[in-house]
C-alpha cells in the first residue's frame, strides 16, 4: 500500500533504533527511502544492527548516545547537523519493569523516567530548537502506550512517563504546528520483543495475551513499522497532536496487569531477586 518513496531524502533519527520495534521501525523506513541515524548506549548492538541494515541498501549511522544526559543529546544533535538537519525524530527508547510500586527505590524509578521521559524530552527539545532556527519542517514520532489511556498497575513510572509524552505531542502540535513541525504518536499494544519479555513477561506470569486480545493475536512489528512510516510521511501532513491506538482493541477489554493482582508476596520476592540479577 505504501509507494517505494514515500519516505525518499527524508533523514530519521530512531533512538533505540538497535534493536526490538526501532529496528524494525529502521528496517521498513529504508526500504521506503528513507536515510537512518540509529541511536543507543551500546555501541556494538548499534554497529552490528546498522552493518545489518546497510545491507539491505541505503544509508545509515550509528551514534552511541546516552538520552538520559541532556548534553550528550545536544553534542549528538550538533554530529547530525553538522552533515544535515534531521526530517523525523522517532522517540522510541524506553524503559520499563513490573514491580510493587511501594518497593521502588528513587534509583529505579529514575532508571525508567530517564530515557523514556527525559530522554525523549530531551531529544525532542533539541530537534526541535534547530528546526525552528533553521526555518525546517520536521515530524516528531513519540512510541507511547495504551497505559496512557487505562492506567497501568506495577508499571506506574513508566505509565506516568508515556503520559507525559502525550501531554508533550498534544502540547508542541499547537506550540509547533505553526513553524512546521508536526508531533504524533502511536500507542502499541502487545508487539514482543526479547527485551519487553524480559521485564515484563517473567517466568510464572500469565502469557494469554493473545486469546485475551479481541483479535486473539499480538502485534506483528511490521504493522507498526507500516504505521510509523505513514504517520511521519507527507501522506499525513494534515495529523497532528494524535495518538493512535495499534492493540486489536485489547485496551478495550483491559489494561494488562490485572493478572498481577493475584501474585503472592514470593512471586514479587523471586521477580525482585531476578530483576537484580539482570
Amino acid at each position: 500500500m505504501f509507494e517505494k518513496g514515500l519516505l525518499k531524502d527524508r533523514r530519521i533519527l530512531i533512538t533505540g533504533g538497535g534493536s526490538g520495534l526501532g529496528a524494525a521501525m529502521g528496517r521498513r523506513f529504508l526500504e521506503l527511502g528513507a536515510a537512518l541515524v540509529i541511536c543507543g548506549r551500546r555501541r556494538e548492538l548499534l554497529e552490528t544492527t546498522a552493518a545489518e541494515m546497510r545491507a539491505l541498501g541505503g544509508k545509515v549511522d550509528a551514534i552511541a548516545c546516552d538520552i538520559r544526559d541532556g548534553a550528550a543529546v545536544d553534542a549528538m544533535m550538533e554530529e547530525i547537523w553538522r552533515e544535515a538537519p534531521l526530517d523525523i525524530l522517532v522517540n522510541n527508547a524506553a524503559a520499563t519493569f513490573i514491580a510493587q510500586t511501594e518497593q521502588l527505590s528513587f534509583r529505579a524509578a529514575d532508571a525508567i523516567l530517564g530515557p523514556t521521559l527525559h530522554g525523549a524530552m530531551y531529544c525532542t527539545i533539541a530537534a526541535g530548537k534547530r528546526w525552528i532556527e533553521g526555518g525546517h519542517r520536521g515530524v516528531v514520532l513519540s512510541i507511547l502506550s495504551t497505559s496512557t489511556i487505562t492506567g497501568r498497575a506495577f508499571t506506574v513510572p513508566s505509565a506516568m512517563a508515556k503520559s507525559a509524552l502525550l501531554a508533550m505531542t498534544r502540547s508542541l502540535a499547537v506550540e509547533w504546528g505553526p513553524k512546521g513541525i508536526r508531533t504524533v504518536a502511536i500507542a502499541p499494544g502487545a508487539f514482543p520483543t526479547p527485551g519487553a519479555a524480559h521485564q515484563l513477561r517473567p517466568e510464572g506470569r500469565d502469557d494469554g495475551m493473545s486469546a485475551r486480545n479481541p483479535l486473539g493475536r499480538v502485534g506483528e512489528h511490521r504493522e507498526l513499522a507500516d504505521l510509523a512510516s505513514f504517520l511521519i510521511s507527507d501522506a499525513a501532513a494534515y495529523i497532528n497532536g494524535e495518538m493512535v491506538v495499534q492493540d486489536g482493541g485489547a485496551h478495550l477489554r483491559s489494561s494488562g496487569a490485572e493478572d498481577l493482582l493475584q501474585w503472592t508476596d514470593a512471586q514479587w520476592e523471586a521477580q525482585r531477586a531476578a530483576r537484580a540479577r539482570s
